[in-house]
């Protein structure tokens, strides 16, 4: 056994350094990443640190520190304020003193004005006496209310209702610094100690003005009982009073929106028309977003509230909402109030266990309810499962250095002679599991979840492994990575938990009379859905179908709410300013379009289809070229001449980018930070960073890993753009991926892989890089979308970076990237060309992509990012502008394949030749001169098919189309 102990360590330098690694892997975890605050409320509540009581100062703007004085703005200037108020911006910083007397844990408030109509949310950090006291006081939002431009909706050409603008409401906010995911049903505590304290609020994103700073003791909430007690009184008899919940005061996200619900049971209906009868849904189910309504009662008294809701979450486990009455809440037991699911509407009164409603005290006049969505109750079973899901990644990381990622499973390993505590963090991690699986099922009253069953899969398979720890090589498919691994059952039980999703219907107000049922009668549903079955026939307002000659048929590979967006843009604007009428359709799928045009009954314009399509149709006789526009140069102006390359036929141009992809370098400020790493600019620099990274098992990602077999060109292509090399030959008539240039490129693309040990497979870089394991590396617009909205507990800690590179020999950086996006094309059969023309250059401006892509993501929420492939259109989106920047300057790289008829081919073969090399240990330039050979005999078979060659000889050249030949048409514009 000593033998080949020996042989191991002499196989794997430093194998057995790895309990030291991990060791300062966990020390440089704990300088770049303070612990959560659930620990750190565990340790107060172990050492009896108490909260602070009957406590407060009051800091005025006049008495910050180290601050601009440029930045504060008189009382004239205050928005109302009626004293000094600060410009908060730029990332400037606020320090105030305080002087406690006893060591304790306080509360911190806020008096703030948010500046800007944008949606990007203010946010900054926290310090007490220099440094961040937990996790996550790096991160505080300053939310602002939102309210709808009219709750008289107005309807479309169909008769359905549209969506109102929604406008931010200017006024001055009262806060307490809460945690940012809103997993924490109080606002922070912060330990201050005796004597003289600094508490410093740096500005991490957005303006407000701020007013007073205030610091006081913890405060509490009273119990139902305590609560009924300040107050005598019995239960109102006056009448009771309803509120259509589609209607709210304000709400603090601008996407929590009306929804229309088809269903007759739902207040108020139309069978032939879509009204916005509820609010909620997917749009009301993030944690911390509130909906306030007005209640006007005519006497003071007491009152019992009742929700017409539904509850449907596909998971099975229940919901929380907080209530609030005037903007505080009343008592304990309706701080965290559940709804269970439930198949049909209720009328949920809210109550105690036993069913006994509640009673609200209500003032005569004026009163507010507010709901505010609520995850905290399952904070504890997040905590938990984020600590074993870290643990285990480090785990796998432990395996994978000891064996060399070797998975033979003909192979053994003696794993536990090298870690003898595997089977005891096994175990551990199941027993906390189980415990949280129990907790879960207490707050669903008995009722198994898929969460809950994820978790019961999850225990029963670590203790599988956990009974035979030396086969976890082999079967580290079941602990970490694929799709029924521990680790992903646990990342998928943690987003269903996060989410909170409740519909409403109505809100009643009343005293102790009946209410409406919230259902129909069966008799009633019944005749309904046979009647709804009928009209179906007769209303599909957004299915392609035929339309009018003199209307433009313009089909989108979208989901509706973007269709029906862009129909009420376009019969607001478009057609009152040009009388040309258009209709928008749902295309289903885009295969639909070659169909459609096989049949003669393709429509005169396609949007939101792949950038391959216009090609496709178009060397097939199908699209119109787009260049027979007279103004068609003009408007090229606006796009990255790179995006054109592969809608190309020669001097002919078939499509228009729509949505414009782009690959940047993304990387964790506080990881890079803390190992004093620098950012890298080119492939050189990475692979200088990469041994310093993996000391600390951790890695750089590569789109290369995020393809599965096949190597798409949007992973290969930089690396051969970059190192000056091509794919063919600029006649069209055979490649060139065998030149030096060329070979140079892949060879890096493999090295990487081989020889500098960068991930060969990643399913998901965005769960790897929250996770810390892979902190940096070349990404896309999917990640940007996802960390921006599904990552705020690391918002403000990444940034990104231009695409490494390539240095020439005249010292620049070759950056070429691709940026496949979307395009739209108008087609050869059109009877309306121009107006077609009219149309696409109408959605395309900037005023138009402006305002859909603010609309989209007001109304929708931060995941509804458009990238519009309308530079300047970019330039004006409600990003944050040090991204933009980074974007647009990446964008001057960006440079597409172009196609020919056998470009399939080229794409194939270069990902092939990545796996031979890689997997099969062949040498690159054979590997190279092989694929040559296939993509040169396929060339000859496609171009002889559109004749461009016969019987092997060229007819015809092929023009292969350059960035430098869409530049030219531009200048002779200008010219």
């Amino acid at each position: 056994m000593m033998f080949w102990s020996l042989i191991l360590l002499l196989l794997v330098p430093g194998q057995f350094a790895f309990a030291d690694e991990e060791k300062s892997l966990e020390q440089v975890a704990e300088q770049v990443i303070e612990p959560r605050y659930l620990s750190i409320l565990k340790q107060w509540n172990e050492v009896g640190q108490g909260n602070a009581q009957d406590f407060e100062r009051v800091v005025t703007p006049a008495d910050f520190l180290s601050i601009d004085k440029n930045s504060l703005l008189s009382s004239g200037e205050s928005k109302e304020y009626g004293d000094q108020v600060y410009a908060w911006r730029n990332k400037n910083s606020v320090t105030i003193e305080v002087d406690v007397e006893e060591e304790g844990l306080y509360e911190l408030g806020f008096d703030y004005y948010p500046l800007g109509e944008g949606i990007v949310p203010i946010e900054g950090s926290i310090k007490v006496n220099g440094e961040y006291p937990y996790f996550e006081s790096r991160r505080i939002t300053f939310p602002k209310d939102w309210k709808s431009a009219t709750n008289d909706f107005e309807q479309d050409r169909f008769g359905d209702e549209i969506i109102p603008a929604q406008l931010p409401i200017e006024q001055w906010h009262s806060i307490k610094a809460e945690d940012s995911s809103h997993l924490q049903a109080r606002p922070l505590k912060y330990q201050l100690k005796a004597g003289k304290n600094t508490i410093t609020l740096e500005n991490i994103r957005g303006e407000m003005l701020l007013g007073n700073m205030y610091v006081s003791g913890v405060g509490t909430i009273p119990t139902y009982e305590e609560y009924r007690e300040k107050q005598a009184g019995d239960l109102t008899e006056t009448n009771s009073i309803t509120i259509e919940a589609e209607h709210p005061l304000k709400k603090n996200s601008s996407f929590i929106r009306p929804v229309n619900r088809q269903d007759a049971s739902v207040v108020p209906y139309e069978r032939d028309k879509r009204l916005l009868n509820a609010i909620g849904g997917e749009s009301w189910e993030t944690s911390g977003q509130t909906a306030t309504w007005e209640m006007d009662v005519e006497e003071a008294g007491y009152y019992q509230i009742s929700l017409k809701v539904l509850q449907e979450k596909q998971s099975g486990f229940p919901v929380f909402r907080t209530v609030m009455i005037n903007g505080e809440v009343p008592f304990e037991e309706v701080e965290s109030y559940s709804f269970q699911q439930e198949k049909n509407w209720v009328n949920e009164t809210l109550s105690n266990e036993d069913g006994k409603p509640y009673y609200f005290y209500l003032e005569k006049g004026k009163n507010t309810l507010t709901l505010k969505g609520d995850a905290s109750p399952v904070n504890r079973t997040l905590f938990e499962m984020d600590e074993v899901m870290k643990g285990i990644e480090q785990l796998s990381l432990s395996i994978k250095r000891l064996t060399g990622n070797n998975q033979d499973r003909s192979r053994g390993w003696r794993i536990t002679e090298y870690m003898p505590e595997i089977e005891g963090e096994l175990t551990s991690w199941a027993d906390k599991l189980e415990g949280e699986s129990e907790y879960l099922l207490e707050l669903s009253d008995g009722k198994e979840s898929v969460e809950i069953v994820s978790l019961n899969i999850a225990v029963e398979r670590l203790r599988e492994l956990a009974a035979d720890p030396d086969k976890i090589p082999a079967r580290l498919t079941q602990l970490s990575e694929g799709s029924s691994s521990v680790a992903q059952l646990l990342g998928n039980a943690t987003l269903d938990l996060k989410k909170q999703p409740l519909i409403m219907d109505r809100i009643y107000i009343h005293g102790d009379e009946k209410l409406p049922k919230p259902e129909l009668g069966f008799f009633a549903k019944t005749k309904e859905s046979v009647l709804k079955f009928f009209h179906s026939f007769q209303s599909n307002t957004l299915a392609t179908e035929e339309v009018d000659d003199d209307v433009v048929d313009v089909w989108v590979n979208r989901p509706r709410q973007y269709v029906e967006l862009m129909q009420n843009m376009v019969d607001q604007n478009f057609t009152p300013q040009t009388g040309i009428k258009v209709r928008f359709s749902i295309m289903p799928s885009e295969q639909k379009l070659i169909l459609a045009n096989a049949a003669n009954s393709q429509p005169d314009l396609a949007l939101g289809i792949s950038s391959w399509l216009p090609y496709e149709l178009a060397i097939r006789g199908a699209a119109y070229d787009l260049r027979e526009f007279e103004d068609f140069d003009e408007t090229l102006a606006h796009f990255s001449p790179g995006a054109f390359l592969p809608m190309i036929i020669e001097d002919e141009v078939y499509g228009l980018p729509e949505t414009q992809d782009f690959f940047v370098q993304f990387y964790r400020k506080d990881i890079l930070g803390a190992l004093d790493v620098p950012v890298p600019d080119t492939w050189e620099n990475v692979v200088d960073v990469l041994p310093e990274l993996q000391r600390f098992g951790l890695n750089y990602y590569t789109p290369i890993a995020g393809a599965v077999a096949f190597k798409p060109f949007q992973s290969t292509s930089p690396f051969i753009y970059q190192h000056q090399g091509d794919m063919y030959k600029e006649d069209g008539m055979g490649t060139t991926i065998d030149s030096d240039e060329t070979v140079r490129g892949i060879q890096l693309m493999t090295d990487l892989n081989t020889i500098y040990s960068t991930p060969l497979q990643v399913p998901n870089f965005y769960n790897h890089f929250r996770y810390s394991t892979l902190p940096i590396g070349v990404s896309n617009f999917q990640t940007y979308v996802e960390l921006t909205s599904a990552a705020p507990e690391i918002s403000g800690w990444w940034d990104i970076s231009l695409h490494p590179g390539v240095e020439n020999e005249d010292g620049e950086v070759e950056r070429w990237a691709t940026g496949s996006g979307q395009a739209g094309m108008i087609f050869n059969g059109s009877k309306n060309k121009d107006e077609a023309w009219q149309v696409l250059k109408w959605w395309m401006s900037t005023e138009t992509q402006t305002d859909f892509a603010t609309t989209l993501q007001i109304m929708y929420g931060p995941s509804y990012m458009w990238n519009t492939a309308n530079l300047d259109a970019f330039k004006q989106l409600p990003w944050p502008e040090e991204h933009k920047e980074v974007i647009l300057e990446q964008w001057e790289h960006l440079r597409e394949v172009p196609k020919t008829p056998y470009t399939y081919m080229v794409e194939r073969e270069i990902s092939n030749v990545w796996n031979r090399v890689v997997f099969d240990g062949e040498n690159t330039r054979s590997a190279v001169d092989d694929a040559v050979v296939t993509i040169d005999r396929e060339m000859r078979r496609k171009m002889e098919e559109f004749g461009y060659m016969k019987d092997g000889k060229i007819v015809k050249t092929y023009p292969i189309p350059t960035i430098e030949q869409v530049e030219s048409w531009v200048e002779e514009n200008e010219e």
